[in-house]
């Protein structure tokens, strides 16, 4: 299982109380193997992976986009996944 490329992402968990809301970012990376991609909770074959793509936000970051045969999931990355991307597609394309 060798590791081709990996990407930090966040995710935002915000809990509302009777009188505030509280947000925690929780920081995680996304890691792309010959055979699969992986994420906090989920494990892709790379055989149903179709793609990645990148919309960026406002110059702070963006949404990286991982696109399967099951659908689309996004991933928000405070940085350009474009080594990530081109990793990708240097190795699968």
């Amino acid at each position: 299982m060798d590791l081709i490329a990996q990407h930090p992402y966040f995710k935002v968990e915000r809990t509302v109380t009777g009188t505030e809301q509280f947000e925690v970012e929780h920081d995680r990376i996304i890691y792309l193997y010959h055979d699969k991609v992986v994420t906090q909770h989920r494990e892709f074959p790379t055989k149903i992976v179709m793609d990645f793509s990148y919309r960026e936000i406002a110059k702070q970051g963006g949404i990286l986009y991982l696109h399967t045969l099951q659908g689309v999931y996004a991933y928000t990355v405070k940085s350009s996944p474009e080594a990530f991307i081109s990793a990708y597609r240097a190795y699968f394309k």
